[in-house]
């Protein structure tokens, strides 16, 4: 038995070894190739460029033109409410004071008053709440429109670039900086954009 155990194992080594030195020497089995298909040498490489997206955005015109926008809207609206918080505020205040006073007739126009200040009151979250619902909507719309003339741009550029893949550099850690079109992509695009401008 331990004859034969012995033998397996030397069997297995020599097995181990002869795999270890085909691998290593680069000799490699022939597979068939089907009809239609080609072997690793005759496909290209793979082209691969990369975008740092975040850096683009920065720098795209029409990014700063939308948040220029955006931002001009958010101060309008800010300033919206703020005003008919103050004046809600005022009204507030100035019902306090007459009731401590005993300004009101009846209790009853007093009631009235403080459920009229209560509805204000309402009026005004339900403002602020249609006021922040519209500023996300704004934002998401921006956003889709840079994302989507961005991607066009793209599909458009690679046209006659023919890169297997086009990424974004946020999810690569380290890359060739020869892969990087941030610069080309960014200058056409506000190229385009400040064309589009000046037929308006």
């Amino acid at each position: 038995m331990k004859g034969t155990s012995l033998v397996v194992s030397i069997v297995l080594f020599i097995a181990v070894v002869v795999l270890y030195i085909l691998y290593f020497t680069g000799i490699k089995s022939e597979a068939p190739v089907a009809d239609g298909q080609s072997t690793a040498e005759e496909q290209h490489s793979l082209r691969i460029a990369y975008v740092k997206t975040d850096s683009l955005i920065l720098n795209y015109d029409l990014a700063q033109d939308l948040h220029d926008e955006f931002t001009k809207k958010q101060e309008a609206y800010t300033k919206e409410y703020a005003a008919k918080r103050s004046a809600f505020e005022k009204e507030a205040a100035a019902f306090q004071e007459k009731v401590k006073r005993g300004g009101f007739l009846t209790e009853q126009r007093a009631i009235q008053e403080r459920d009229r200040l209560m509805g204000k009151e309402q009026e005004i979250v339900k403002l602020d709440k249609e006021l922040s619902s519209k500023l996300s909507d704004i934002q998401a719309e921006n956003n889709k429109k840079l994302l989507d003339n961005v991607i066009n741009y793209l599909k458009k550029y690679n046209e006659t670039h023919n890169y297997d893949y086009i990424l974004n550099a946020s999810n690569i850690l380290i890359g060739d900086e020869s892969y990087n079109i941030t610069a080309l992509v960014l200058n056409a695009l506000n190229e385009e954009y400040q064309a589009s401008k000046g037929t308006k």
